[in-house]
Parts: structure tokens; C-alpha cells; sequence
């Protein structure tokens, strides 16, 4: 592909969904994680699942060389030629002229020019990674659309290359291997260091999982994402100057973490503190659901949010206001943020006799202090990213 600005390249257009004949309809999840927060990069465990909050994303050839993609949320779209694809100044296009450059990367000329209408049901900015759910949904798409023979694997690297060099959020593995290959009413417990996982069965009965949505967005998440994966960088770098062993920054014993407390700022060693902790944390968390031990889970997803909030400090105001409250209301056993940070959802682990009152009190406590309508969004753990028709 030749390498080129793709304001050169890009063409306005509009599709109707109304009038469009699809070959080929994807669904693509979006993602929970139960704990494990900022771990992934770092080649800790984290606990995430699919839910039932997808993407639809339709498809078709047109039998040129330009590509024209919809989308319905934001009642635009665009057109591009698959011979000159380059990063464009409008984020959201950038997932998927990512995912295009790096299929034709592994696969050269495989794909052809192609009509998409993209039809959201995740709330953008909610931390449950609608920007996964999108490169894999077209990855998987135009997997089918012209059989090119891409393995889940391929699609979750490649996927999460797109976001890396065309978006540039420095994100872990997590959500796209996630939407890939996330199981009905299973969790997985995946290592980040070599892919190895497990599913866990999520049985929480009487309890539900109960996501909160802030409604802000504070514009901070993908720089300041860069900015705590380079100091774990910049930690991991000087610790491994006398220990060469630890590949990753979850190795390191506390201990050793501790002997380096003059050498790190205070910002490298809060920032290792947390990822230390965290990292155990998930497991003991995974170990508690298998165990049907809600109480000591509840109490990690707090003590998770004290960590976010303090060692690694990407919580916000919103969210710190919504998990103290939640400490205050009988039937919930625990919560913290969910995702990238400053802004975004809660999740919170409540007894399903208080769901409606816990919602109900959360929501108009926040709106008190904020002025702002708090959205809960029901969930259920679902199936990967799958063609439909």
C-alpha cells in the first residue's frame, strides 16, 4: 500500500441501512473486566468477559478499489482506496483503516473494495471497549466477506496493531482478545504474558453485576494511557538493570520493588506498587468466584479502586464519588472504575434484591452533585465477535 495522507485520499459519502443488501452481518461484543485493571501491558492476569452490548456491522462487495464505510451513530461516513490508505484526522475512521492496512500486510491483495454500515449499541468513552469491538467486528468481517483465512489470532494482534500505529492508544491485548474469544456466561482468566487463559464460570447468583455509566468523558484517556504504560516502562527499565530475570513488571517481588524506593520517583514506584498488587489481586478474585467467596471478591474490587485511584491515578471525581457511595448501601459488596479511566463506567457487585433501589438512590445522589444523569446499563456475559448471516 502506498503510504499517504489520507485527507488525499478521503472522500465523503452516505449509505442508507434501509437500502442496503448485506453479504455478510457481524456482531461484535463489547467487554467487561471484573478486575485487573491496566495490567495487560504490564503481562499481568486480568478477568474480563463479552457482554451482550455489540456492534452490528454489515457488509458487502462492490467490485472496486475504494472502500466506504457508514457509520449510523454518527450519521456520517467516508470513503478510501485500499492502494493509498493512510491515518486520517477523524479518530474513530482510524480503527478501521488500521485493521485494512494490516490484513492487506498479512494477506496482500486479499482484500477488495467493500460497502459497511456500522451500528452501535456501546455508549462511546464507557470503558467497555467499543473500539475493540469495532477492529475485530471488521476484521472478522472482511475475514468472511472474501474468505481470506485469518485465524482468531491473527485478528486479535493485528487488531491490536491498528489501534497502536493508527489510533495510537498503546493499549494491552486484553479487550481484542476478549471480544474474540469470549464465552456465554464465562469469564476468562488470561495471562497477558503468553495468552494462556482459563474460563471460569460466572455463577454469582444472588448477586448481579451492576455497570454504572458517569456520562463524562474528560478527553485524558489515551494520552495519559501512554503516559502510565511508559512509566511502568521507565520502572521496569531501572529494576531490570540489576535484575535481568523479570521480563515484566508483575514478576517483580514486592520485596525487590521495595529495595528500589530511593531509585524510582515516587511516581515509577506508585505506578509499580499498584501493577504488583493488582496482578494478585486478579488471581485471588478468580480463585474467590470459583470458590462462591462474593464477600472477599467485593472487597478486592474495592481495595482495586483504591490503587486506581491513588497509586495509579487515572479515577476522576465522577467516578471516586460514585464508589464511595456505593460503600455506604447495604446489598453492595464491592466497586470500582472499569477501563482506561477518567471517566467512564462503575462496576459494582450488588445483591439482586437492591438493584432497583441501589440504582435508583446512585442515581439521584449524582445527579445532586453533578448535574449530570447517571446511565446504568444492564449486562449479560455473551459470545464473541460472530457472523450472522
Amino acid at each position: 500500500m502506498k503510504n499517504t495522507t489520507q485527507s488525499e485520499n478521503r472522500q465523503t459519502i452516505a449509505l442508507n441501512l434501509e437500502n442496503f443488501v448485506h453479504e455478510v452481518l457481524v456482531v461484535s461484543p463489547g467487554r467487561i473486566n471484573l478486575i485487573g485493571e491496566h495490567i495487560d501491558y504490564n503481562g499481568g492476569h486480568v478477568l474480563p468477559a463479552a457482554i451482550n452490548k455489540q456492534i452490528k456491522i454489515y457488509f458487502r462487495r462492490n467490485n472496486t478499489r475504494r472502500c466506504n464505510v457508514w457509520s449510523k451513530n454518527f450519521d456520517n461516513g467516508y470513503s478510501f482506496s485500499i492502494d493509498a490508505i493512510g491515518i486520517s484526522d477523524v479518530e474513530w475512521e482510524n480503527y478501521i483503516l488500521g485493521v485494512v492496512h494490516y490484513i492487506d500486510q498479512i494477506y496482500p491483495g486479499a482484500i477488495q473494495g467493500f460497502d459497511c454500515i456500522v451500528e452501535s449499541a456501546l455508549p462511546m468513552g464507557s470503558g467497555l471497549s467499543s473500539s475493540a469491538a469495532l477492529e475485530c467486528g471488521i476484521a472478522t468481517g472482511l475475514n468472511t466477506l472474501f474468505s481470506i483465512g485469518l485465524t482468531k489470532d491473527q485478528i486479535i494482534h493485528l487488531s491490536r496493531d491498528a489501534e497502536h500505529n493508527y489510533v495510537g492508544t498503546k493499549c494491552g491485548i486484553m479487550d481484542q482478545f476478549t471480544v474474540v474469544r469470549g464465552q456465554k456466561d464465562h469469564l476468562i482468566l488470561l495471562d497477558c504474558q503468553n495468552l494462556d487463559y482459563r474460563m471460569i464460570h460466572a455463577d454469582i447468583a444472588p448477586y448481579q453485576l451492576v455497570l454504572l455509566n458517569s456520562n463524562v468523558s474528560h478527553n485524558l484517556a489515551s494520552s495519559e494511557y501512554n503516559n502510565r504504560r511508559a512509566d511502568c516502562e521507565a520502572a521496569l527499565a531501572i529494576i531490570q538493570e540489576k535484575h535481568p530475570e523479570y521480563k515484566y513488571l508483575v514478576d517483580v517481588p514486592k520485596e525487590v520493588l521495595m529495595s528500589f524506593e530511593e531509585e524510582l520517583t515516587p511516581t515509577m514506584f506508585d505506578r509499580a506498587s499498584y501493577v504488583i498488587q493488582e496482578n494478585k489481586r486478579t488471581l485471588m478474585a478468580a480463585e474467590a468466584l470459583e470458590k462462591g467467596k462474593f464477600e472477599e471478591f467485593g472487597n478486592l474490587l474495592w481495595e482495586s479502586h483504591h490503587g486506581l485511584r491513588y497509586n495509579y491515578q487515572v479515577s476522576c471525581e465522577e467516578l471516586d464519588f460514585m464508589v464511595d457511595f456505593a460503600k455506604t448501601q447495604k446489598g453492595v459488596l464491592g466497586a470500582r472504575m472499569m477501563g482506561g479511566g477518567f471517566g467512564g463506567c462503575t462496576i459494582n457487585m450488588v445483591h439482586k434484591d437492591v438493584v432497583p433501589s441501589y440504582t435508583d438512590a446512585i442515581s439521584k445522589a449524582y445527579k445532586k452533585q453533578f448535574g449530570i444523569d447517571l446511565s446504568p446499563i444492564e449486562v449479560s456475559i455473551s459470545d464473541g465477535v460472530e457472523v450472522k448471516k
